[in-house]
């Protein structure tokens, strides 16, 4: 029996370390990225933030009034929301008229969708150095089989997308949870 007890307790402990080495993981990377923004910047293109990315910086996401500031990779993949969130190469890019998307996931970098309200003020900052202002205008749960984030708009619109509900403990549920916020004319 105390056999028992022991390989439970350390499948406990392992169980609580991998969460913890995924936390680490998303941080860690971010430094990493940072480097790769800065490089991007400075007029470099498609900056590898690591020898074997298959990935690259593409914008810095930022909301000031929860203190996120987030380095947006190329692609909205598996592989590639491990370390940050994705711009997902289908949608519209930075700046043209449709809705550009960005996933992430929900127990790392998108966390913070859970805490918006409509009316925060959303950053992104492109690698030619512009910055797009938007406000958040909605927040939905949708479905993931059944629903779709219309991209055919005549606005700049941003979709921010992650998994749903944020404390689920099986990952990769059918829910999805949606904030879009609109683009502020200057």
């Amino acid at each position: 029996m105390a056999g028992l007890l022991i390989v439970l307790s350390l499948v406990g402990a392992w169980q609580m370390g991998s969460g913890a080495w995924i936390y680490i993981k998303a941080q860690l990377a971010q430094v990493l990225l940072q480097r790769a923004w800065a490089d991007t910047l400075a007029g470099q293109r498609e900056v590898k933030p690591w020898p074997w990315a298959d990935t690259w910086p593409v914008a810095r996401l930022t909301v000031p009034t929860k203190n996120i500031d987030l380095i947006v990779l190329n692609g909205a993949y598996g592989r590639t929301l491990a370390f940050g969130p994705g711009y997902l190469e289908s949608s519209a890019t930075f700046g043209s008229i449709g809705t550009t998307i960005l996933s992430g996931h929900r127990d790392t970098h998108f966390r913070f969708l859970q805490h918006l309200k409509e009316g925060d003020e959303i950053l992104l900052m492109t690698r030619n150095r512009q910055q797009r202002r938007y406000r958040v205008s909605s927040m939905t749960v949708v479905d993931a089989g059944t629903a779709s984030i219309r991209q055919d708009t005549q606005e700049n619109q941003l979709a921010l997308v992650t998994c749903y509900p944020f404390d689920a403990i099986r990952p990769g549920g059918p829910l999805r949870y949606v904030v879009m916020a609109e683009e502020e004319k200057t």
